[in-house]
Order: structure tokens, then C-alpha cells, then sequence
């Protein structure tokens, strides 16, 4: 029996899977089973293969990496999940660690960085990429790193008020569904956004997908 990690590649942009393949099979501890290019695939393949780990790209056609990373943690939950992203906002890493990732990894790192991830995953261990590492500490503060995916969520209002922003409804307007005023709405705003670490409404959106509630995924 190989005593190598076994690990399958979720990533939709053919040059990235086959630059990420071509760095881990030139590792002597790991090689590459499969490879998926959409969020569906990545579930379908996580089954038929049983792999150790899970590269998860989080932003994939259809099904994307947060919701796949569920049904495969659901499924096969010894198996780790290692999301990549060009990501780095705290909102993210929060939702794919509550997604039950246990390693998040930044595009623009360094492969040693993501050869890093990989190795601590398998050893039942959680990563976090440097580069993100800044902007999330406060939310560990003691407390360990495995635990984050127990972090306190959105409130129901918040993530309501974050829903209809992405949709594309002004404050007024959310003002007026809700049937609060425009301060609230802008308290209820500000609250997510700083909690989320964001500071446009670019990424609320993003997030808004990641999340699925815009219905596209």
C-alpha cells in the first residue's frame, strides 16, 4: 500500500490544476489521484477515491468550493480539505473553515506554502497561509486554531441586510422590506462588514455566492 499522501486536485482553470499536479508529483511523499474540474466533480471523485486530502479551489462553476467542501466533509469526513483561493479577506477563511476545511492556502503564495498546508492537513493539523494570518488572529485569540469553525456567525439580521446588499437593493430599499430605518440598516452593515473583515460591496457579493444566497451555485 502506497505511503504517499493522496490527493485530489478540485481547481476549474486547466493551467493552475496542471502547474499545482506538476509541483506535487515532484514530491516524494505525495502524488496526484484525480482531478476535478468543477465543485460536483471534486464530491464524485472524493468518493469513488477516498483521497487523504482535498485541494478545494473555492471559486468554481456550478457547485462551488465552500458547498462542495461540505458534502465531502459530510460524506467522508476523515478526509482533509485544503481550500486555495486568491482570497485572503477574513470572511472567507471563516466560512470555508465552518465549511470544514482544516487548511487555507493563497494562490499567490509561494508552493512551499501550499506543499506546507498539505503535510500539516495530513497530519491531522490546521494551516493557515502567513499572508492571512494578520487579518483573522483577533478572531483566535486563545483559542485553537482547530476550533475556529465554532466562531460566532453573522447575526440573522446582519446576514439578512448582507443578502439583499448583494442583490443589489439600496439601504432605502432594505430599509423599507425590513421595516427599519436607513441608520439601522447601515448599523446592521457596518457590523457584518467589520466582522467579516471587508470593505467593499464587491466582496459582499463574492460573499454572498460563496454563501449561496444568491441562488447561482
Amino acid at each position: 500500500m502506497s505511503s504517499k499522501i493522496r490527493i485530489l486536485l478540485a481547481e476549474d482553470h486547466e493551467t493552475v490544476r496542471e502547474g499545482l499536479k506538476m509541483i506535487i508529483d515532484t514530491q516524494s511523499d505525495m502524488e496526484t489521484v484525480g482531478v476535478a474540474g468543477n465543485g460536483e466533480m471534486a464530491v464524485a471523485l472524493a468518493q469513488q477515491l477516498k483521497p487523504d486530502i482535498v485541494v478545494m479551489d473555492i471559486s468554481m462553476p456550478g457547485l462551488n468550493g465552500s458547498r462542495a467542501t461540505k458534502r465531502i466533509i459530510k460524506s467522508h469526513p476523515k478526509v482533509g480539505i485544503v481550500a486555495l483561493t486568491r482570497h485572503k479577506e477574513s470572511g472567507y477563511v471563516h466560512e470555508l473553515l465552518r465549511a470544514g476545511a482544516a487548511g487555507y492556502v493563497l494562490k499567490q503564495s509561494a508552493p512551499e506554502e501550499f506543499l506546507r498546508a498539505i503535510r500539516a492537513v495530513k497530519e491531522g493539523k490546521s494551516y493557515l497561509d502567513p499572508a492571512v494570518t494578520a487579518g483573522v488572529l483577533k478572531d483566535f485569540t486563545g483559542r485553537q486554531l482547530a476550533h475556529a469553525k465554532n466562531l460566532v456567525d453573522l447575526t440573522e439580521r446582519e446576514a439578512e441586510v448582507l443578502r439583499l446588499i448583494a442583490a443589489g437593493y439600496s439601504n432605502k430599499e432594505i430599509a423599507g422590506q425590513l421595516q427599519v430605518s436607513v441608520k439601522t440598516v447601515e448599523a446592521h452593515k457596518a457590523n457584518s462588514m467589520k466582522k467579516l473583515n471587508f470593505s467593499s460591496r464587491t466582496e459582499i457579493v463574492n460573499y454572498a455566492l460563496l454563501r449561496g444566497w444568491l441562488g447561482t451555485n
